[in-house]
C-alpha cells in the first residue's frame, strides 16, 4: 500500500519504514483481525474433520454427505472472503468485518466482481509451487544418487533412498516457495484492491505502469468502468 500512495517511503530496501510500519501494525493493532479471520477459517475446518469422524457411525449417510458439502462451501466462501478482508486490514487497519463488508461493496460498486471471479493468479503461483517441489525432489535425488549413505538411518542400509529423497524435497521445496509465492499473491490482491479504489494515486505515482495496466484490463474487460 505504501508503494501506490507513498512509493518515496518504500523505496528503502527491507528496513523502509513501509516494512516496519507494517510489521508493527501486524503484531499489534491488526493482530486481532488477523486472529478472527483464522479462527473462522479453523472452526469451519474443525466442524468438517468432526463431521468425517462420526460419518462411519452415522446411519443418514445422505443427510451426513449433505452437511459435508454446506461445510464445504461454507469453507471455500470464507477462504476467498478472507483473502480480500485481509487487504483492507492491513490498507486501512479496518476490523475483520468492517474490512470484508468493505471491499466486496468496493467491488459491487465498481462492477469488478467479474474481475475478481477470473482471477487466476492464485493457480499459477500453485503450479510455480509445484514445479519448485519437484526441482527440488530431483535435486534431492540425484544428490542421495552421487552421495551414498545418504538417509541410511530412514531406509537402512539395503534399502533404496531414491523415492525418500524425492519426497523429501518435494516437500520442502513445495513448502518453502508456497509460503514465497503466498506473499506475491498477497501482493497481486492488494494491487487490484488499490487499482479498484484509487486508481488517480497509481497514475500519478507510477504514470508509466498505470498506462500499461489501463490497456492490457482494457484489453480483457473492454466494458470495465472506475479506472
Amino acid at each position: 500500500g505504501t508503494w501506490w500512495f507513498v512509493p518515496d517511503e518504500a523505496s528503502s530496501g527491507c528496513c523502509s519504514p513501509a516494512i516496519m510500519d507494517s510489521f508493527r501494525r501486524a503484531t499489534t493493532t491488526s493482530f486481532g483481525s488477523i486472529c478472527f479471520g483464522s479462527f473462522i477459517l479453523a472452526f469451519i475446518q474443525a466442524l468438517r474433520t468432526t463431521r468425517e469422524m462420526v460419518r462411519d457411525n452415522d446411519d443418514c449417510n445422505i443427510l451426513s454427505c449433505i452437511i459435508d458439502c454446506i461445510l464445504g462451501c461454507i469453507e471455500s466462501i470464507i477462504e476467498y472472503f478472507n483473502k480480500w478482508a485481509y487487504v483492507y486490514v492491513g490498507l486501512y487497519g479496518f476490523s475483520y468485518l468492517d474490512a470484508g463488508r468493505n471491499v466486496v461493496q468496493l467491488f459491487q460498486e465498481k462492477g469488478w466482481t467479474v474481475v475478481i471471479t477470473d482471477d487466476l493468479a492464485d493457480n499459477v503461483l500453485m503450479m510455480v509451487s509445484i514445479g519448485i517441489g519437484l526441482l527440488t525432489g530431483l535435486v534431492t535425488m540425484v544428490f542421495a544418487m552421487t552421495h551414498s549413505g545418504f538417509l541410511d538411518s530412514v531406509v537402512g542400509d539395503d534399502g533404496n533412498p531414491l523415492l525418500p529423497a524425492f519426497l523429501i524435497g518435494l516437500i520442502a521445496g513445495f513448502a518453502f516457495s508456497s509460503i514465497l509465492m503466498g506473499v506475491v499473491a498477497s501482493a497481486v490482491n492488494t494491487v487490484i484492491v488499490c487499482y479498484a479504489e484509487s486508481p488517480a494515486e497509481f497514475e500519478q505515482n507510477h504514470p508509466q505502469l498505470s498506462a500499461e495496466m489501463r490497456a492490457a484490463w482494457l484489453g480483457a474487460y473492454p466494458d470495465l468502468t472506475g479506472i
